[in-house]
């Protein structure tokens, strides 16, 4: 069921709606307009690749939160000085997943800090 609010109350401040608020899913048509619709529960259980892929992210999210403070306050402050446009976190994320070195390596060489050992 689609929703058209007759207020602007859920496009706040021009933004670009997408995923969930709530009880509503939205996202921005192609002609840039936000649809809001009741957010559907699943009706299949998930695969056995969606499992795996939650359980990664999860096992992700646990090793962050494991990490000495310094540590974590390093890839944050990294990011920030490489001035990419993701947080730390998700600098974090990325590499957890791709493994890729050499592009860490030049966040490193631009903040001028040591991720990596």
């Amino acid at each position: 069921m689609l929703i058209a609010p007759k207020s602007k109350g859920l496009n706040l401040l021009g933004l670009r709606p997408t995923g969930d608020f709530g009880p509503l899913t939205g996202y921005t048509s192609k002609r840039g307009k936000p649809v809001w619709f009741l957010k559907a529960p699943p009706t299949s259980p998930p695969t056995g690749w969606q499992t795996h892929q939650r359980n990664v992210f999860r096992q992700i999210a646990r090793t962050w939160k494991a990490m000495p403070e310094a540590d974590r306050q390093a890839w944050l402050s990294a990011a920030k000085a490489a001035a990419l446009n993701i947080t730390g976190y998700n600098l974090f994320v990325w590499y957890q997943i791709t493994k890729n070195r050499t592009a860490i390596a030049t966040v490193e060489r631009q903040s001028g800090i040591t991720l990596l050992p």
